[in-house]
């Protein structure tokens, strides 16, 4: 005999336990008692994130005011649309940490340290947009993993960062094609 649908997915709890969850502990706001993740070591990784994500901000900032020479203007304009981009996720997740109960790490002396990706700086527009891509490259490998970290114990973290990913590879591609560009305009 197979089993029947319902007793394959898990039980919904009643009404009335509901209500009296949601009494106790109120001061946890969003975090309920039946929030499955550990919170502390979610909220070390969304710092970490919230480190690469400002470092990349600094990186695409800085190439956004010096890229000089062909397809610089193309360049520095995507530079900039990353930039405010990577921007919109660091505040997603510093909004996430706070919610979580965390604090957001905002102190600069560390963002190095805790960034997944690095602050280097290309000398020229090929070596910058190579630079920036590597950081994307390194960005998508670190939020699949705490994606699949995380994984269902906190299913809200999870979709941010996949939002957060979704928007890592588009960047990883148009940085590709301008790489791409770059090297056929050198080679001309």
């Amino acid at each position: 005999m197979s089993a029947r649908p319902d007793e394959s997915k898990p039980r919904l709890t009643d009404v009335q336990t509901l209500r009296e969850q949601a009494r106790r502990h109120i001061e946890e706001g969003a975090v309920t008692e039946n929030y499955g993740a550990n919170r502390e070591k979610v909220i070390e990784l969304l710092n970490e994130a919230l480190a690469t994500e400002l470092v990349c901000v600094l990186r695409y900032r800085h190439d956004y005011f010096v890229a000089r020479g062909l397809k610089a203007k193309v360049a520095a304009d995507e530079f900039l649309e990353h930039s405010n981009q990577e921007l919109e996720h660091a505040d997603m997740i510093a909004e996430r940490i706070v919610q979580l109960g965390g604090e957001p790490d905002f102190n600069p002396s560390g963002f190095v340290e805790r960034s997944h990706s690095e602050y280097r700086l290309g000398r020229d527009l090929q070596e910058m947009i190579r630079e920036n891509l590597v950081a994307e490259r390194i960005a998508i490998d670190s939020y699949r993993e705490m994606i699949q970290y995380i994984a269902n114990d906190d299913p809200t973290t999870r979709r941010m960062f996949e939002e957060i990913l979704a928007t890592e590879e588009e960047h990883a591609d148009d940085l590709a094609d301008l790489l791409g560009d770059s090297s056929n305009a050198k080679s001309s």
